[in-house]
């Protein structure tokens, strides 16, 4: 068997060493001046800050007044549009046809307020790629936790039994529901509609969302 060869490495001298300590060194010097650089800047704003209050109470307090005044008028403009966008929002929850032209995701927002609006919390807008058949899930005013399938259909397509069976094989095991309700802007067949019958899972079609969101017909979990 041939020797095996020794790769040479060439020993680290001295003056390397001491090269790398001295840039260490000169290094952790010069972060050093900047930190003591900026302490005393620091120092020196805060003490003219402090100097100007007290050569100039009265106009000191004049400034902070007014900062308090806009800050107040800033805080006060940001609730007031706010509260107009949510009122805006409610009179179009109120109206079917508004449902009918969201897309999927304006859909699930839209079922999340009327749930807030009426009283769950903790609402959570889950819907999306692997959301294992929940797109809005919330607890109901009597501590019930809800998991609700949001189907943005158009009229003509109705929503099929399968589409029922994923909900009731994930709402209890995967959500933590206690109850579910699948919410249509279209209708389901009567297979979907016997099978969520048999299971006890609310299905609400365009006629019942309308009542929900109007407030003429209950919500789902009641």
């Amino acid at each position: 068997m041939a020797p095996r060869r020794r790769t040479y490495r060439p020993p680290v001298g001295r003056g390397s060493v001491r090269r790398r300590t001295a840039l260490r060194a000169g290094s952790a010097r010069d972060n050093g001046i900047l930190l003591l650089v900026g302490a005393v800047i620091a120092i020196a704003v805060v003490s003219a800050i402090l100097g100007f209050i007290a050569e100039h109470p009265v106009l000191t307090g004049l400034l902070l007044a007014a900062t308090a005044a806009v800050a107040a008028l800033v805080v006060a403009r940001q609730r007031r549009a706010r509260r107009q966008a949510r009122e805006v929002q409610a009179a179009r929850s109120r109206h079917i046809a508004g449902y009918l032209t969201m897309d999927d995701k304006e859909f699930e927002r839209a079922l999340a307020f009327l749930c807030e609006r009426d009283g769950c919390r903790n609402v959570q807008v889950v819907g999306g790629a692997g959301d294992l058949a929940a797109d809005v899930i919330a607890t109901v005013p009597d501590g019930r936790r809800i998991v609700i399938q949001a189907k943005r259909f158009a009229p003509t397509t109705k929503v099929g039994s399968p589409d029922v069976q994923k909900v009731n094989g994930t709402y209890r095991d995967v959500h933590g529901g206690h109850l579910a309700a699948v919410v249509t802007t279209s209708v389901f067949t009567k297979s979907a509609l016997a099978f969520g019958k048999q299971v006890g899972i609310r299905m609400y079609d365009r006629q019942a969302l309308a009542g929900w969101a109007s407030g003429t017909g209950p919500a789902p979990w009641h």
